[in-house]
């Protein structure tokens, strides 16, 4: 077996199709988009390129067959923020089940990293936000993935752990039917907010998106900087992720709280876009676009995710977020009536409060992700993710 760096666009497209004969006989996999795979690596695509490096590798036979890919990265504005050592990422793992062919996959990232100044690396994770590939799936086989989330095969939890990765938080996927009654305790909290005026809940209008934007950025930065690894936002992130949304986006379905002018909270939900994305075999060409056009005006997808659910620190605590809820409710329950399902993607068990927030209102754990970190010097002491509330 020989490692082969990816540095030509016939080995990136070899990258981007590896896991397809892997994951042939798998009924729950869905083929993720080519173009949003290889665009991860291009600074085109990808603005953490600017500040971080990134590199691939392909696992190849003596006959030149794919065994195995793997990048490794560093995004030098997280590899030490609230970190006891510098920290880079692996990510994009696929592998036969062979130990000796993951290791080695595994030493390339962690040989290149050491050359790089870190420490320790976490995986499998993206070279940009948490929203996309991020954690390993340890539990949900039997569940289709959604939009630029991890499915993999059971048996790569052995491999991580067996090469001395440890969990570091686990991350959980909500799921609810969505016309099931909410609790009576979510309604009591949002009419206690209702009965102050400077409160107001709306849904995002496409012909504002860059208000809406900028009000992600504010109440983003507020809510989710103080967690470990999480970067600032800049405006011109914003920008890019609502930009990139938009073909996505179902306005009924994204919703803010204000207090007074200020943003003070948000709710991103979008259209599960896997639904039609499994339809199209990766490629979004003439055809994949013509499917996607079909899919979307037969309205194919009736499950809907949560992306991210974010209150300010300030506003927490006080019912916003049953508030929100119930705001959502009255549209998807009472008016629209569009989806029969909803999973809630991305939330960590450091955030305690958000998984009380899951659990208050109907939702139950449907997958579970892991994220891993391995230390380099395995005398030092291993720390778990730090609690939040």
């Amino acid at each position: 077996m020989n490692l082969v760096e990816v540095n030509s666009p016939q080995l990136e497209k070899e990258f981007v199709e590896m896991p397809n004969g892997l994951y042939r006989e798998v009924p729950y996999y869905i083929r993720p988009l080519d173009k949003d795979v290889e665009g991860t690596f291009h600074k085109e695509t990808n603005k953490t390129l600017r500040n971080g490096k990134v590199i691939r590798w392909i696992l190849k036979d003596t006959n030149g067959n794919s065994l195995g890919r793997v990048a490794a990265f560093i995004n030098e504005k997280t590899a030490s923020k609230d970190n006891d050592q510098p920290t880079g990422g692996m990510g994009f793992f696929e592998c036969i089940n062979d130990k000796e062919a993951a290791f080695m996959l595994f030493d390339a990232c962690k040989n290149w990293l050491v050359e790089q100044g870190m420490e320790a690396m976490d995986g499998p994770i993206n070279f940009g936000e948490r929203d996309k590939w991020w954690g390993l799936l340890v539990d949900g086989f039997d569940k289709e993935p959604n939009y630029c989330c991890n499915y993999n095969f059971p048996y790569y939890k052995e491999l991580f752990e067996a090469y001395g990765f440890k969990l570091y938080f686990n991350q959980y996927t909500y799921y609810r039917k969505t016309m099931d009654p909410l609790p009576v305790s979510v309604q009591d909290k949002a009419e206690r907010i209702a009965r102050d005026p400077n409160y107001k809940f709306v849904y995002l209008k496409k012909n504002e998106l860059e208000k809406f934007a900028e009000d992600f950025r504010t109440i983003y930065n507020k809510a989710w900087v103080r967690h470990k690894g999480v970067a600032q936002m800049s405006s011109l992130q914003a920008k890019a992720i609502f930009k990139k949304m938009k073909p996505l986006i179902d306005e009924r379905i994204i919703w803010y709280g204000y207090y007074g002018e200020d943003p003070i909270s948000f709710f991103i939900m979008l259209p599960e876009f896997n639904q039609i994305v499994k339809y199209v075999n990766g490629k979004l060409n003439w055809l994949g676009k013509l499917k996607f056009v079909y899919h979307k005006y037969r309205k194919t997808c009736r499950k809907m995710f949560g992306v991210v659910f974010g209150v300010v620190p300030e506003q927490q605590g006080k019912g916003v977020e049953g508030a929100m809820v119930m705001a959502t409710r009255k549209m998807v329950q009472d008016e629209y009536q569009r989806y029969d399902d909803l999973e809630m993607n991305w939330i960590g068990d450091f955030n305690p409060k958000m998984m009380r927030v899951a659990e208050h209102v109907g939702g139950t754990i449907s997958k579970t992700h892991v994220t891993y970190r391995k230390l380099f010097d395995e005398n030092k002491e291993f720390k778990r993710a730090d609690m939040k509330g």
